[in-house]
């Protein structure tokens, strides 16, 4: 079982004032929270994969009644 450890960071207070930074600027510092910040915004969160795929399928529908 983790029994958690001492961090020099934390003890002194650094990644208090990363964080407060981070939230402050509205950008992460860390590479994933980054990676996730662009994934989502580019996504819309995932709330618009179903609205691309109702396009996508109406359009398929449509051009295929045309034929």
């Amino acid at each position: 079982m983790n029994k958690g450890g001492f961090s020099w960071k934390r003890f002194v207070g650094i990644s208090g004032a990363k964080a407060r930074m981070s939230r402050k600027i509205g950008i992460p510092l860390t590479r994933s929270g980054r990676h996730q910040k662009i994934g989502r915004s580019v996504t819309g969160g995932g709330r618009a994969l179903p609205v691309i795929f109702l396009f996508v399928g109406i359009a398929w529908f449509t051009r295929r009644r045309t034929k």
